[in-house]
């Protein structure tokens, strides 16, 4: 399959990408990375009038650590943030779903802004950006605005950002404090393939023992990234054992409503990402106790 005809401009500001948004509305449509968009138009399943190529605003493709935040540009690519060796330290949690990201050729070329506007619900980013309590930075026409993550990610596909806008920035919280531990883990049917289910956690360990802090986001499960509310709380002044991550996998399978699929149906989809939470607390806890 060949795309549809399309325009293509290769703006050189974000002033100049902003602006052939307003002047093309819902006809354009952004690329970052292009390892998302480029397929779907090959198979015709996204058909943009005009291609605003983001490739040559050089603005947007930075990484920096403000206090205890990594911010990124939204133009990094994937294998950036994996290169970066003191992050696998302080938060594991980001390099191992880079990792999980498809194959080195899409991490070289992917972009962390392109993954979470694509807002693919098995996506690794997404969870990321859930788990940590992140912020997406946009700009349009009316200028700058920041959006909470538990304020992106609308539906499949679906974010909070309007057609003329453009994500800019990423800022991650990085742990800091108490000891803390985080993972990543999925399941997908074949490397890199998409997830079935994945697991992001990141828990924080009072000098007693027992958890104070814990996140879970989950993808693969739902018509979006869903961070188990109820299932943190269910973890938050018990010891980390076996049995209170079991029961917190019991809360958590109870907050997705997966769908079936050619790759698994709703229950297994539920059972594994049940089997995948206990794996990924189990793992952050270890690493919290040894923090």
């Amino acid at each position: 399959m060949k795309p549809a005809p399309f325009s293509y401009f290769a703006p050189r500001s974000l002033h100049e990408a902003v602006g052939l948004l307003v002047e093309h509305g819902d006809a354009a449509k952004v690329l970052a990375g292009g390892q998302s968009l480029v397929p779907m138009m090959a198979f015709r399943l996204a058909m943009p009038d005009v291609l605003v190529d983001l490739g040559g605003v050089g603005e947007l493709e930075h990484s920096r650590v403000e206090g205890d935040t990594l911010v990124l540009g939204a133009m990094t690519r994937h294998r950036a943030v994996q290169d970066m060796g003191w992050l696998r330290t302080r938060c594991p949690l980001i390099v191992e779903g880079v990792e999980l990201i498809g194959h080195p050729a899409i991490r070289n070329r992917g972009t962390v802004g392109g993954s979470l506007a694509h807002a693919d619900p098995a996506a690794e980013w997404p969870a990321i950006l859930l788990a940590l309590d992140g912020e997406v930075d946009a700009v349009g026409p009316n200028g700058n605005r920041t959006i909470r993550a538990a304020d992106l990610f609308q539906t499949y596909f679906t974010t909070a950002l309007a057609p003329d806008e453009i994500l800019t920035e990423v800022r991650l919280p990085l742990p800091d404090g108490a000891p803390t531990g985080s993972a990543f883990v999925e399941m997908a049917r074949r490397h890199g393939d998409f997830a079935v289910a994945g697991v992001g956690t990141q828990i924080s360990l009072h000098p007693n023992g027992t958890i104070v802090d814990a996140r879970l986001a989950l993808i693969g499960v739902a018509d979006r990234p869903v961070r188990a509310g109820s299932a943190e709380a269910a973890l938050r002044g018990h010891g980390p054992t076996e049995e209170v991550f079991a029961e917190a996998a019991s809360v958590a399978i109870g907050e997705i409503e997966p769908s079936s699929d050619l790759h698994g149906s709703s229950d297994y989809r539920r059972h594994v990402a049940g089997v995948l939470v206990r794996r990924a607390l189990t793992i952050a806890a270890r690493r919290a106790a040894a923090a």
